[in-house]
C-alpha cells in the first residue's frame, strides 16, 4: 500500500472511531470548540522508526488517532495537580508497564520543577499543554505565541528540550492561528485525542475504566487527567482491560512510530 492509501485508510478508521465520542474541551466546562477547518488528520502506518522522535515531514499537521493496524494505545495526560497524586498515578502506570505522554502546565512545573524529571525518569514522554491553562482557541496569535513558547521555555530550562507534542488548552482541536503559532515555536503537529475517559469529570474509577475500554481500539489516542483520585483509581482496572484485549499503553512518539 503507497502513503497515500496509507493515510485514506487510517482517516477512515479514525473518523468512524471519533464519530461516537464527543468532545469535552480539555476538561473544561467552557461552551465547544469551534469545528476544525479541515478533517481531523491521522498518521499512516508508514511513519519513522519508535527509535527516534517521529520527523514533521511524516506528520499532519494534528494528530488525532494512531495507526489502526498495530495494538497499541496512547494514554496522554493533562499534566497539572496534586503532586501527591501525580506519584500515586506513575507508581501504577509503572506496576502496570505502561509508558504514557504527559502534557505538562507550564505554571505547574513553576510550582513542582521536579515533577519533570520525575515523569521523565518513569519512562514516559513530557509535552506542551500551554503556560496558564486558558481558552487558546480565543487567543490573538500574539497571545497564543506567549502560552505555548512560555511553557516551552520552562521545559527546556527543566529538561534541555521542549518536548515533541503540544497540545492546546480547553479546545479538543486546534486552529489555524494555534497550528501557526505552535510551529513558530517549534511544535510542527499538534496532539489532539479521539477518546475523551471524562475523567476531569471525576465520576468514579468505575465509570473512566467503563468509558475508555467501551471506545479504546488500536491507536486510539486517550484523553486524560493528573489530580484526580478517581483516575488514580481506575489504572489497575484499566491497564488490565487493556492487556485483556492486547492492547499496549505506549508514548505518543512509539504510537506513530
Amino acid at each position: 500500500m503507497d502513503r497515500r492509501s496509507a493515510l485514506r485508510a487510517a482517516a477512515a478508521a479514525a473518523a468512524g472511531t471519533a464519530a461516537g465520542i464527543a468532545a469535552t474541551g480539555c476538561g473544561t466546562d467552557a461552551p465547544a470548540p469551534p469545528a476544525p477547518t479541515r478533517a481531523p488528520s491521522t498518521v499512516a502506518s508508514d511513519a519513522p522508526s519508535a527509535s527516534a522522535a517521529p520527523s514533521a515531514a511524516a506528520l499532519p499537521a494534528e494528530v488525532v488517532h494512531g495507526p489502526a493496524d498495530r495494538p497499541n494505545v496512547a494514554l496522554t495526560f493533562h499534566g497539572q495537580g496534586d503532586p501527591g497524586l501525580v506519584r500515586q498515578l506513575l507508581a501504577e502506570l509503572d506496576r502496570g508497564g505502561a509508558r504514557v505522554t504527559v502534557l505538562a502546565v507550564g505554571s505547574w512545573l513553576v510550582a513542582q520543577p521536579a515533577m519533570a524529571r520525575v515523569i521523565l525518569d518513569g519512562g514516559h514522554e513530557l509535552g506542551n499543554h500551554t503556560q496558564n491553562h486558558l481558552d487558546i482557541a480565543g487567543m490573538s496569535p500574539t497571545q497564543a505565541f506567549t502560552e505555548i513558547n512560555t511553557c516551552a521555555q520552562r521545559l527546556k530550562k527543566l529538561t534541555g528540550s521542549i518536548g515533541t507534542w503540544f497540545r492546546p488548552s480547553a479546545t479538543q482541536f486546534s486552529t489555524p492561528v494555534i497550528r501557526e503559532q505552535a510551529t513558530r515555536v517549534g511544535y510542527p503537529t499538534c496532539l489532539s485525542y479521539d477518546l475523551d475517559s471524562l475523567d476531569h469529570k471525576d465520576p468514579g474509577a468505575a465509570v473512566i475504566v467503563r468509558t475508555t475500554l467501551a471506545g479504546v481500539r488500536n491507536g486510539s489516542i486517550v484523553s486524560l487527567h493528573f489530580g484526580h483520585p478517581g483516575t488514580v483509581a481506575a489504572m489497575p482496572a484499566l491497564l488490565d482491560g487493556l492487556h485483556q484485549r492486547g492492547l499496549r499503553p505506549v508514548t505518543m512518539t512509539e504510537l506513530v512510530g
